[in-house]
Parts: C-alpha cells; sequence; structure tokens
C-alpha cells in the first residue's frame, strides 16, 4: 500500500504519485526516484537543480556566530559556514519541478526556517519532506533533535507535509553491528502513530539486512509509513544487501538515497534506467 498522502500539489502527496503524474517516472517503484544528497552549497545546489534528480536534499542550521538576527545557512555539521542561506536556495528551488527534502540537526533552526518556507509555500506544489534524527539508534549517539517541540513546530506551520524522522547511528568496520532493535522502532511508532502525515524513517543501509523483521513490522504499522535507505560514506554494504532489502520490501514502501557509484550499479542490477 502506497502511503497515505495529500492531494495532487500538496506536500503530503506521495512522491511516487506526484512524479507519476508528471511523467517523470513510470511505475510505482520507489526505486525509480533519484536523489542529490547534500546541495548545500551554491555549486551543488546549481548542480542538483540541472540534474535528472527527482528530489533534492540539503541540510538546514543556523550559522555558528551566533547572533540574534541569524538566518538559516545550507550546511552539514562539521561545517558550521556557507555560501548559501536558506533564503537564497528556497528562490532557486522554487523555478524547478523537483521535491525537497530539508534536513535539522538542530531545534533551533526549525521555526526560523518554517516562516522562510512560508514565505514561497504558493511557489511550492511538489512534496516537501522535513527531516529530523529524534531517537538514538544503532552505534548512535544521544544528540538528537527533540521530537514533540520538532512536530509541534513543524505541524504549526504546516499541517500537511510529509516527515522524514530517524535515529541517530554509527558504524564499526571492525566489530559486528547490531541493527534497529525492537525498543528503538516501537518507540518510533509510539511517536508517530498519531501523527495522521505520511513519514519515511530513514535508514543506514548497512543496518537493515539484521533488521528486517523489525522494519518490516514498523511498515505494517500504517500504510502512512516508508524507508528511505541511506548509505554512509565508509560503510560495508554490498550490492547483494540492497538487492535483500529490495526483496524482502514492498517497492512502493522503500526509497534509495545512496551514495556513487554504488547506486548506479544498483539501479543496473534492478532494471532501473540510469539518467547521467
Amino acid at each position: 500500500m502506497t502511503a497515505t498522502a495529500g492531494g495532487p500539489g500538496s506536500w503530503s502527496e506521495n512522491i511516487l504519485e506526484y512524479f507519476l503524474r508528471n511523467n517523470q517516472i513510470t511505475t510505482e517503484d520507489g526505486a525509480e526516484i533519484f536523489w542529490y544528497h547534500a546541495a548545500n552549497h551554491k555549486a551543488q545546489m546549481n548542480e542538483a537543480l540541472k540534474s535528472p534528480a527527482h528530489m533534492v536534499e540539503a541540510d538546514v542550521l543556523l550559522p555558528s556566530d551566533g547572533s540574534e538576527d541569524s538566518q538559516p545557512i545550507m550546511a552539514h555539521p562539521p561545517e558550521t559556514n556557507s555560501d548559501n542561506t536558506l533564503q537564497e536556495w528556497l528562490n532557486e528551488v522554487i523555478k524547478s519541478n523537483k521535491g525537497i527534502k530539508l534536513d535539522f540537526k538542530s531545534l533551533a533552526a526549525v521555526e526560523p526556517s518554517m516562516m522562510l518556507l512560508e514565505n514561497v509555500k504558493s511557489h511550492l506544489k511538489r512534496p516537501v519532506w522535513i527531516n529530523a534524527d529524534i531517537l538514538p539508534g544503532p552505534n548512535g549517539n544521544s544528540r538528537v533533535v527533540d521530537a514533540k517541540p520538532f512536530i509541534n513546530t513543524v505541524t504549526s506551520f504546516f499541517p500537511d507535509v510529509t516527515f522524514s524522522l530517524g535515529w541517530t547511528t554509527g558504524w564499526h568496520p571492525e566489530k559486528v553491528n547490531e541493527g534497529y532493535s525492537w525498543t528503538m522502532v516501537k518507540e518510533m511508532e509510539y511517536i508517530c502513530k498519531d501523527l495522521n502525515l505520511p513519514v519515511t524513517f530513514p535508514v543506514r543501509a548497512a543496518l537493515v539486512r539484521q533488521s528486517c523483521s523489525q522494519l518490516l513490522w514498523l511498515l505494517k504499522k500504517s500504510n502512512r509509513y516508508s524507508l528511505t535507505i541511506w548509505t554512509g560514506k565508509n560503510d560495508n554494504c554490498s550490492i547483494e544487501d540492497l538487492l535483500c532489502i529490495r526483496d524482502h520490501f514492498d517497492k512502493k514502501q522503500v526509497f534509495y538515497d545512496i551514495l556513487e557509484p554504488q547506486n548506479h550499479e544498483f539501479k543496473q542490477a534492478i532494471g532501473v534506467k540510469v539518467n547521467l
């Protein structure tokens, strides 16, 4: 089942329905969606907007100078400065037809960012995903974004949005890495069960194979739920691991935001055309 979502052009419209409607994909298969990751600096943003990517992901934080009138900027820690503000980023992105995913590492950046988004809402008739890691996950640290104020702040501005709610994770190449535990998925379901909005759970590809039972259980709890598979730079995750994920889960409920060259190899292995 596809995630229950808003109508055409709403921020909570299922991305498969949106891109099918715009003839940018051919089937209800999350692997057909292409991502551009970390489109933060102006050079990456411009490259993303010219690319065949359907969804553009970027990271929002408040600059390190700590001034009261700080505007949200586009950067991923450890970077704390950027040549691009969220305002400038939005001004360019609204000229495209791409879906967007904004990733927040701190609560402080959320409200000022929602105010900027509100100003361009009438120009954003496409899926908008708002992301934060709200729970500690496998090998993860406790530096999470507080779930309740995060969700409340976002929904107070936009009751019609897609949430991307994840776990902090780590990866240790020298030892056995535990997957997502029953406690972790049950805690996430407890937070999300009354949300009544589409929620995607970003999960680290190298940790999914050992967590299939838990993640299948989570997806079965609501047709609003999906997974977004992502890869860490130095993770030990094979094409076989990705194909195993594909075999175990509903193709409509799994998206793949994975790094090159693995993304290309995976798409070729499953017969999805790669436009580079």
